[in-house]
């Protein structure tokens, strides 16, 4: 049975656990310039405070205990800690260069960790993250000329190629295409990664998420819920969803729209409330929890699991409240 066979085969069964977020955990460490470098980039010319994508190579410890803290909690499927790197992101650090091998490492190490927990009766999947990219292919970046781009869709789909290639050789079960905020570049992302399935003779089965930045109820390019839906449909993904920027009181009726739409599974992963004064987010595991456990009540959810915020915490919090709840029926 293939990846995606076995998936859609377990997403029938109940709702899936995906992991919660990675920068939160990050944070707890409270890792310094020296840190971010190790020993391999200790002379770099530019400042990676912050880079999180280069942990994999300078700290793979912190971040592979990091996956095991969520396969401990629960989850099925674990996100590689790449969401910033590609090529063109990576740009911002001098460190374009080391885009494949970023993806390639993040992917091992939640192969690794995946395998380590992974039974019979449940296995454990790594869904190699394809991020936004920082550039935005459908935004004008000057407000004098209304066709200037930051990046172009041929050099987005380049670099979402070698990161696709980076995550299949690493191990990723599965390709998601998350926090999208412009549909062109999501249609980037699709494009190469397709692309690669058909050059390099392999198929895995795709999750795609989008971002609603704010009430107003629409994507940062201005789509509401059906029309990015029907923007990305065509990629016959093996789920569709919605992620970051809002917490889960505020996501429920886009959720929900999008699961009255949708042909395929739906996926959630929100954030745990909104950031207050300094930064932080205050919704605690039991309260985050009792908001999921309602959702998968209605019917909206076959995956769900966490965003900016969340811990550990949080997901064994909502994978007990969704453990006797029917999926959603695709």
């Amino acid at each position: 049975m293939n990846k995606s066979d076995q998936i859609k085969e377990l997403m029938a069964e109940r709702i899936l656990i995906l992991d919660g977020a990675m920068g939160t955990m990050i944070q707890r460490h409270k890792l310094e310039e020296e840190d971010y470098r190790g020993e391999r980039f200790a002379d770099w010319e530019s400042p990676l405070k912050g880079m999180n994508d280069l942990l994999v190579l300078t700290q793979p410890e912190i971040i592979a205990n990091i996956h095991k803290q969520y396969l401990e909690a629960g989850a099925d499927i674990i996100e590689t800690n790449n969401f910033n790197a590609t090529a063109s992101d990576l740009v911002r650090y001098n460190l374009q260069d080391y885009a494949y091998e970023l993806n390639l490492e993040a992917a091992k190490l939640a192969r690794k960790a995946a395998d380590e927990f992974s039974t019979a009766d449940k296995p454990r999947f790594v869904a190699g993250v394809l991020g936004p990219n920082q550039k935005t292919a459908s935004v004008s970046v000057d407000v004098n000329d209304p066709g200037a781009r930051a990046t172009s869709f041929d050099e987005l789909v380049e670099d979402y190629s070698l990161a696709t290639r980076g995550l299949i050789e690493g191990g990723a079960d599965i390709i998601l295409i998350e926090t999208i905020f412009d549909t062109l570049n999501a249609k980037a992302a699709v494009f190469a990664v397709k692309t690669v399935f058909d050059e390099d003779d392999i198929e895995l089965p795709i999750m795609i998420s989008g971002t609603i930045t704010d009430a107003s109820g629409r994507t940062l390019t201005g789509q509401v819920t059906e029309a990015f839906y029907n923007s990305l449909r065509h990629a016959t993904p093996i789920s569709i969803g919605l992620n970051c920027a809002l917490g889960p009181d505020d996501l429920r009726q886009y959720l929900q729209e999008l699961s009255r739409i949708s042909e395929f599974s739906v996926s959630a992963h929100p954030n745990a409330g909104l950031p207050n004064e300094l930064g932080e987010y205050d919704l605690n595991p039991e309260e985050m929890a009792d908001h999921i456990r309602e959702w998968a009540d209605s019917g909206f959810l076959n995956i769900v699991g966490g965003c900016c915020g969340s811990s550990p915490e949080h997901i064994r919090e909502i994978a007990d409240a969704v453990a006797k709840s029917q999926p959603r029926a695709a």
